[in-house]
């Protein structure tokens, strides 16, 4: 009952299994890599969602692999420093090739494109810039009868636009530098963890906490990556 349950959810979030899909072996590591990187980050970031599953199983259309994470309380609200926490785990996977590859892959097109979003919201929509902070930038575009859509309409100058770029740039680029420092001072976690995935396919949380030498009721995060302020691939 329980793992029909699991089942359920991973479904939801993540589509159907597909066990027929070939990947080839290289691609294969990649993507253990590159969801172990994701799981590692979120563990030692703190405020991150706890990692319940690493797979690297297809599933639904396009996911390789995924990093399940679920929340341990129903959230309503968000703190600066929790929204810099999210972009680590999302430039986790990435990281992680470069780390031990060399290079990236397109395989964290989707993170990057996530991770880009929750950096212009905090300068547009939260008002969690410095230069703009407790303004907003963006103004919901109203629809028919009055009713708001999700699409958000500019509405300030060129100049204005060329800040936001440079800002939105530099919290992508930080966050990335201290996500790969993180990741290269725990290497040997992050081969151990991989070599494990690639021989079982799926991680459970218990199994990830106790590679990562993480006590299951530890709060021991790595807030170096905090200080200023499911993945799948």
């Amino acid at each position: 009952m329980q793992s029909d349950l699991e089942e359920a959810i991973e479904k939801t979030i993540a589509g159907l299994q597909k066990k027929n899909r070939l990947i080839n072996k290289k691609e294969r590591t990649i993507v253990a890599y590159h969801e172990t990187g994701h799981a590692l980050t979120a563990a030692f970031t703190e405020g991150a969602d706890p990692v319940q599953k690493i797979s690297i199983i297809p599933r639904g259309i396009g996911a390789l692999g995924y990093t399940l994470q679920t929340p341990t309380e129903d959230r309503f609200l968000m703190t600066k420093a929790e929204l810099l926490g999210k972009i680590d785990v999302l430039l986790g996977g990435r990281a992680a090739e470069e780390i031990i590859f060399g290079e990236v892959s397109t395989g964290a097109a989707n993170d990057i494109t996530k991770a880009t979003d929750i950096a212009r919201s905090l300068i547009t929509e939260y008002g969690m810039s410095d230069k703009f902070e407790n303004m907003v930038l963006t103004k919901r575009a109203a629809t028919f009868l009055g009713q708001e859509s999700g699409m958000s309409a500019r509405e300030y100058a060129e100049t204005t636009q060329q800040y936001v770029d440079e800002e939105v740039s530099a919290i992508i680029r930080n966050r990335y530098t201290g996500v790969l420092k993180l990741l290269k001072d725990r290497r040997d976690i992050l081969e151990k963890i991989t070599a494990l995935l690639l021989e079982q396919e799926t991680i459970s949380a218990k199994e990830f906490l106790e590679l990562a030498g993480i006590d299951n009721n530890d709060s021991d995060k790595d807030d170096t990556l905090n200080n200023d302020e499911a993945s799948e691939q």
